[in-house]
């Protein structure tokens, strides 16, 4: 696909901290939105589940209120519109009666343009959610980006290459990544000490020549953050770890070729 007339896109990543309600989430998310446009921004992501909030593992969590998700993903889609950017929420949904981890997909002009649930689960989640299926690209300024969701972008890299090879220039990666008392507390970005998650950001970039950003919460201490690649891997920006703000960057999408991905000769 030819991109000649699109030579810059300006990327937000809203990284939030939890919220204390669901309702203050969708606040949270939509004024992020307004922040990000304010910036300049084409495009805004959040962090894995950030409405209504991430149903974390051994914690007690009501269940999944139906009525509210609709309005909250109605306000979401509503809020993007308002502030013309376009913003990819994760959230949860329910399918047949069982809550699926997705991406809520908004577009500029206020649509909808649908959902990335997420595919691969980490084995903790399996009580609580149910994985999706299939894989979606979505278009910002007629840029192709695909989504994937914390545990399948860390450890499953066919998630990212399957949004490469059809063209995408831009994989979001949202994640929901909390200290626990081994975590590392990291003073910089993928430090050798550190978990492979940060290094696995540079990976998920260079094996596939695109863009590759991730975005976690700001919590106090967070084993990782959000933080943008490019297409040789090299990290070029990243958001001091715990700290809330809206980290934007200017990507050139000509130099996502995607040429690594289509060599692989072993994926459809």
């Amino acid at each position: 696909m030819q991109l000649a007339h699109v030579t810059t896109l300006r990327l937000a990543l809203a990284t939030l901290p939890p919220a204390a309600t669901p309702a203050e989430s969708v606040t949270r998310a939509v004024a992020a939105m307004h922040d990000a446009a304010r910036a300049g921004a084409k495009l805004v992501a959040f962090p894995e589940c950030y409405v209504p909030g991430y149903r974390w593992p051994g914690r007690d969590h009501p269940p999944p209120d139906l009525a509210f998700l609709a309005a909250a993903h109605d306000a979401l889609v509503r809020g993007a519109g308002e502030a013309g950017i376009v913003a990819v929420v994760g959230t949860e949904r329910v399918v047949g009666d069982r809550v699926r981890l997705t991406a809520l997909v908004a577009t500029a002009d206020g649509r909808h343009a649908g959902w990335q649930d997420k595919v691969q689960l980490d084995p903790s989640e399996d009580a609580a959610y149910a994985p999706g299926e299939g894989r979606a690209l979505f278009a910002v300024d007629d840029v192709p980006f695909g989504v994937v969701i914390c545990h399948e972008g860390w450890r499953y890299p066919e998630t990212v290459r399957w949004a490469a090879r059809r063209g995408a220039r831009l994989v979001l990666h949202l994640h929901h990544h909390e200290p626990d008392a081994t975590s590392w507390r990291p003073t910089g970005y993928a430090e050798p000490g550190n978990s492979f998650h940060e290094a696995a950001v540079r990976c998920r970039a260079a094996e596939n020549t695109i863009w590759f950003a991730t975005v976690n919460v700001a919590v106090a201490g967070a084993p990782s953050t959000s933080a943008v690649a490019d297409p040789d891997g090299t990290i070029v920006a990243w958001q001091p770890h715990g700290v809330a703000g809206v980290l934007v960057h200017d990507l050139d999408p000509s130099r996502a070729t995607a040429a690594l991905a289509r060599r692989c000769r072993t994926v459809g």
